[in-house]
Parts: structure tokens; sequence; C-alpha cells
């Protein structure tokens, strides 16, 4: 299983110059606002405050690049901004649409996108967008399902068909419960994030 020693943050960018240099392989991580995306990033690196929780969901409006294992076998950890807060500006969404295609289809090193859902609720229509869009440009990882702890085992079982139909997975499309609050499903996925980096 993949071992986190050092993460740091290396950059916060909102356009391609202020990326750092493309010379290392990249997964990243998207979901909606709100949907525990920080919370699972300081859990699989084992960083109390790596990815800082904001009180304001859909405050942050910046890619963050995190660098992860410097000294031996590096690669990066792309927090991608929230989408569909719905207080946030038209301006600020379409800025947000623009920056996120920007380094989708434009960063070299990026190998997948982790897209994160809520399991107690249905995909809404932009986490569909999100996941076509990955597929098309063939950046779909793994998606995550959160915050597997408010519901019962049953139910996550019954949430995560209703996720693969909503989002129209394939059955051989890997869908992972985590819950960050009781710490399951953090090895599945960093298994999956060592599967991905190895595959040049």
């Amino acid at each position: 299983m993949l071992k986190i020693m050092q993460s740091e943050i290396v950059a916060t960018a909102v356009r391609p110059k202020q990326y750092p240099e493309d010379n290392l392989a990249e997964v990243a991580f998207a979901g909606r606002s709100n949907v525990g995306k920080s919370s699972l990033l300081n859990l699989i690196t084992g960083r109390k405050n790596l990815a800082r929780v904001s009180a304001s969901p859909g405050k942050t409006q910046t890619i963050n690049f995190y660098l992860v294992n410097k000294d031996h076998d590096p690669f990066r950890i792309v927090d991608l901004p929230g989408y569909g807060y719905a207080k946030v500006s038209k301006k600020v969404t379409q800025d947000w649409g623009e920056m996120m295609e920007t380094f989708l289809t434009q960063r070299q090193g990026l190998r997948k996108v982790f897209q994160l859902v809520d399991v107690r609720h249905k995909p809404t229509a932009q986490d569909v967008q999100m996941y076509e869009f990955l597929k098309y440009y063939h950046l779909d990882g793994p998606v995550i399902a959160t915050k597997a702890d408010k519901v019962s085992k049953r139910e996550a079982q019954n949430q995560m068909q209703v996720i693969r139909k909503t989002l129209g997975m394939e059955p051989e499309d890997v869908i992972i419960p985590v819950s960050a609050l009781k710490k399951t499903g953090v090895d599945k996925v960093l298994d999956a994030m060592e599967t991905i980096i190895g595959a040049e």
C-alpha cells in the first residue's frame, strides 16, 4: 500500500503560469462544496491541517498543489475547488469552469481524478456533468462515496447503486465508500492512488 511520509503545499493557483512545473505524476480530487474533500485529504496524508476545511462552502476558488514524498518517489495531490454551491455568483461559477477545464485538459502529468460524492444523496446534475467530462478525457478515477459513517451498511450499499446508476458508471468502474470520521476506506484510496501513479 502507498505510504505517504511527507506532504506540503507547493502552489495555490488560478491560472497555468502559477502551476508548479509539469514534471511529476499527479492525482486530483474533485467534488461538490462540503462533500468532505479537505477532511479526506488530511486523512490520506496524515496531516490535520494540510487541506484547510473552509467555514464557508464554495469559498475556496483555487487549485491547490501538494507535493508528496519529495525525497522518495515524489508525486503531487491536486485539490480542485468545490463546485455546486448555490450562493456563489454566476461569474465565479463561469471563472471556475474555465479554470477547471484548462487544468484538466492541459496538464500533462495528471493521471486521474478521484470524484467525491456524498453517499447520503443522489448525485446532482453537476456531479453527473463532472463525471461525464472526466470520462470523455479519460481522467475518471475511482468515485469516492464520502460520509459512509452517516448511514447503515445496507443503506450505503443501496446508495452506491443509486450513485452508479445516476453517474452512468460501468460495472468495472470503482466506487469506494469512505468515512473520514471513522477512518475507513482510506487504504483502498491509497491502493488506487498507488496503481494510478505507477501506471505511466
